[in-house]
């Protein structure tokens, strides 16, 4: 079977969320940690960014999102400018980020409590959204007393109950086990087959972007900036690690890292 073909440009398509020419360094006698990155998220996509170890991936989502600002180019989401965290673009960490002496309930509900909803809108959207991911019976409970893979569907189901535009992702399941991380991986892509929210996944893992990413970008290079755009055609398909296809792109995927980082 023929591999998938690599797409060298990123789509100039109507954006929800657009990046142009970012650079960022974080001391001023250190050279760039990214330089010319570019990035355009329309409303259907999903995006995995992978690279070696250091080279910046956390940095570009941390400007994607606001918890950072770049030294040059902009990021603009619904053409605003994103200078600050913003409500409409949800993060998802590895570490999670629960409050453990709150209850699962309280934190899926914290930012809604944050932007001012009432407790009775609060709780009703926290509820729905727990039971939507499988989480039900569980609104009581401390983080404690939760798996890890549990925990990181408190995070995600905490991410989704301000309806957000956009979704960030900084290797969400790297802490779990093999199992428990595919399972979370049929659940996000049952979550974007449901709600159909926009995500960019940072990860280490090559089989992990191609079951959960419409388009690749291979990240590289010091300073770093994306050095491959792969289209992902098998996407969406929950089988598609059965085919042949998952493995041929993920082969290809692998080759591009390989020419990325010099390997022999």
């Amino acid at each position: 079977m023929s591999e998938p073909a690599p797409a060298q440009s990123l789509p100039d398509a109507p954006a929800l969320l657009r990046a142009s020419d970012l650079s960022k360094r974080f001391r001023p006698q250190d050279p760039p940690v990214l330089q010319g990155m570019s990035l355009a998220v329309g409303r259907d996509d999903t995006y995995a960014v992978v690279g070696p170890s250091g080279c910046g991936k956390s940095t570009l989502l941390y400007l994607l999102c606001g918890l950072l600002r770049p030294d040059s180019g902009r990021v603009t989401y619904r053409g605003t400018p994103v200078r600050r965290p913003h409500p409409e673009i949800a993060v998802v960490l590895q570490d999670y980020g629960l409050l453990p002496w709150k209850t699962v309930l309280d934190n899926v509900a914290l930012g809604l409590k944050i932007r001012g909803v009432s407790r009775r809108e609060r709780t009703r959207r926290a509820r729905e959204i727990l039971v939507a991911l499988g989480l039900g019976g569980t609104e009581d409970r401390y983080p404690p007393q939760l798996s890890g893979g549990e925990q990181q569907r408190v995070a995600i189901a905490r991410a989704l109950v301000g309806k957000p535009g956009l979704l960030l992702l900084d290797e969400p399941f790297s802490s779990l086990d093999a199992i428990t991380r595919e399972r979370l991986q049929h659940h996000l892509l049952d979550i974007w087959t449901r709600f159909r929210v926009p995500y960019v996944l940072v990860t280490h893992s090559v089989d992990e972007a191609v079951f959960l990413a419409r388009r690749v970008l291979v990240m590289a290079g010091r300073p770093a900036t994306f050095v491959q755009v792969l289209e992902n055609k098998g996407f969406g398909d929950p089988t598609y690690r059965d085919r042949e296809a998952f493995h041929a792109m993920a082969r290809t995927v692998r080759r591009a890292l390989d020419r990325a980082v010099g390997a022999p």
